[in-house]
């Protein structure tokens, strides 16, 4: 099992373990990220989500939690993109979805 948090540190890991993808590491490693690369991300997410799914759906309070979280785990990523955006945009203010 591969455990979601530094033992010591209680930091999430998952950015990090993202960060060691090989489909990740393919992507960036030009420095760009083209339509089809975040199409083929979303194909993987997609099977994913289709192969757990059926399993979650077994114990639905787990199914609600894992929902949420990764919903949270999204809105996070989300947040850190425009955080990060803004503070390379000199006199940006605010940024909208």
């Amino acid at each position: 099992m591969s455990a979601w948090f530094d033992t010591n540190t209680e930091t999430p890991l998952i950015a990090e373990k993202a960060r060691e993808l090989d489909s990740f590491l393919s992507t960036i490693a030009d420095g760009k990220v083209t339509d089809e690369e975040v199409a083929a991300q979303e194909d993987r997410v997609v099977a994913l989500m289709k192969a757990i799914e059926p399993e979650l759906a077994k114990h639905p309070k787990l199914f609600d939690q894992v929902t949420q979280l990764l919903v949270e785990l999204t809105a996070y990523d989300m947040m850190q993109v425009m955080n990060m955006m803004k503070a390379t945009r000199p006199g940006r203010q605010k940024l909208s979805l």
